[in-house]
């Protein structure tokens, strides 16, 4: 009896997509719960010192991260509102968005790949995921409106 040491083929039909994700989902996630329990832990002297923005707002900012951390797996895992992943990840674009600008600001253009790099990977699950989004949005047992519903210049539209 031999065995092949070649990889096993993928089963047809099953995409790689879903575990990308997750992988995402989960390294974005110990991410900002470090990042953002770090800004909630830290004193405000030190927040002052460490960021060029005033220590509430950074408090505001930490507590988004560690929220947006839990909604990237929570909702996903206890299949509870799985529409509130791909939005907490479009929020964390935003605070990406603006770390990106701020760093770029201060002249440091190497450091600003960082959250650059980071807001692109939760653009990505924002973006993979917006069909849980979609399926919350429509509701438990509704299936999406019919197109010749709703185009102008139908048969049924004229009627009237």
């Amino acid at each position: 009896m031999a065995t092949s040491n070649a990889p096993a083929e993928p089963r047809p039909g099953r995409s790689i997509m879903p575990s990308a994700l997750w992988i995402v989902q989960a390294l974005l996630a110990l991410t900002f719960l470090s990042a953002g329990g770090t800004k909630v832990m830290m004193s405000a002297a030190d927040l002052n010192e460490d960021f060029p923005m005033p220590a509430e707002f950074m408090r505001f900012i930490g507590v988004a991260e560690v929220l947006g951390a839990l909604a990237l797996i929570l909702p996903g895992v206890l299949r509870i509102r799985p529409g509130l992943t791909p939005l907490a990840a479009a929020g964390l674009v935003i605070i990406m968005t603006g770390a990106t600008v701020l760093t770029l600001a201060d002249g440091d253009v190497a450091p600003a790949l960082i959250p650059l790099v980071l807001g692109l990977l939760a653009a990505f699950v924002a973006y993979g995921r917006r069909s849980w989004l979609s399926m919350a949005l429509r509701g438990p047992g509704r299936s999406p409106p019919s197109s010749s519903r709703y185009t102008v210049g139908t048969p049924a539209s004229d009627a009237r």
